[in-house]
């Protein structure tokens, strides 16, 4: 690509200020257009920035007029499954309708590379583990319909106007950066290994384990962890790869579930402190198991996690955390 140069929504959030950082580090220009809804300045600085709305259409045509951009990456979705249940027009509006104003906007704008943040909720109870590409893909949550809505829109966009589109279906999504510059830090933290550091930390009250008489060996979810920096990677292989009218999707994970008590057992080896939890009654929309299988990644797209290991991804994040214990505000 000439000059390289790409959009980033949602780029001060958590994956997206890790994507933003590996993509300029190797060459490409990026500006982040974010509402700072839940993403963090701190995380961006010395960025160019548009702050925008993603659910405001002149949002969106205000930060393409600042190309033009080779492509847009997309990473503001609300992500949180149970707020889905209880909220699924804030999803909905978010997720969908502001994707759909950011697409035709695009299209407006003459941009054709499009690298969207999807999830494997699509796919809700899987037919088996683990989880790939040609499966059924039925949500059991708001937040995997409006993902998989998205999915069936940039399809349609693809054929109708010639939309290059890459899906980069992550599993779940943990870690720091290794050179301690950037973290994970939302306003109400709800996912387990931040959620486990803190009652490490000593910085949370209570930890409660949602259900523990799942179908699997201990009773409670286990989940495919994924490194953030691996994620990063994966996106410049997608972008690299993208071919023109072409539409793709990559399942990325390590490919190994670890169960939620798996979980607090290693942050215990790390921090060298007893966590001490409840169990409390399943969450609502909460598949019992979810793991990946990223051999397609890894054959077209050559991609390898380099952070694989849970006590990696773990260790990252428990030291960004003991060194910032205000977030990004330390």
């Amino acid at each position: 690509m000439k000059n390289k140069k790409i959009l980033m929504v949602g780029g001060a959030g958590y994956i997206g200020s890790h994507c933003v950082k590996y993509m300029r580090r190797n060459g490409y220009d990026a500006t982040v257009m974010d509402n700072f809804s839940t993403g963090h300045a701190e995380s961006i600085k010395g960025v160019s920035l548009v702050q925008a709305d993603l659910r405001i259409r002149e949002d969106c045509r205000r930060a393409l007029a600042t190309g033009p951009y080779d492509a847009v990456f997309h990473f503001a979705a609300f992500c949180a499954i149970g707020e889905s249940v209880k909220e699924p027009a804030k999803y909905y509006e978010n997720n969908v309708v502001g994707t759909f104003y950011l697409l035709d906007e695009m299209r407006k704008a003459g941009v054709s590379r499009f690298i969207f943040s999807s999830t494997c909720a699509t796919f809700g109870v899987p037919e088996r583990i683990p989880i790939d590409e040609g499966q059924r893909q039925w949500p059991v949550n708001p937040y995997g319909w409006t993902k998989l809505d998205v999915e069936i829109m940039l399809e349609h966009f693809r054929q109708a106007y010639g939309l290059s589109y890459s899906i980069l279906r992550y599993f779940n999504a943990a870690g720091a950066d290794p050179e301690g510059e950037l973290g994970e830090e939302h306003p109400q933290e709800g996912h387990l290994i931040p959620c486990v550091i803190f009652k490490a930390l000593g910085r949370r009250k209570s930890l409660t384990i949602f259900g523990n008489d799942y179908p699997t060996p201990d009773g409670t979810c286990v989940r495919d962890y994924i490194h953030v920096m691996d994620l990063a990677e994966a996106h410049r292989l997608a972008m690299e790869r993208m071919s023109p009218g072409s539409g793709d999707a990559f399942h990325l994970g390590n490919g190994n579930g670890y169960s939620n008590l798996e979980v607090i057992r290693c942050v215990e080896s790390i921090s060298g402190a007893k966590v001490d939890f409840e169990y409390g009654p399943r969450r609502e929309g909460d598949p019992p198991l979810l793991i990946g299988d990223s051999s397609r990644a890894n054959e077209i797209l050559g991609w390898k996690p380099k952070y694989p290991e849970l006590e990696t991804i773990v260790k990252t994040a428990y030291d960004w955390h003991s060194k910032h214990p205000k977030g990004y505000k330390s």
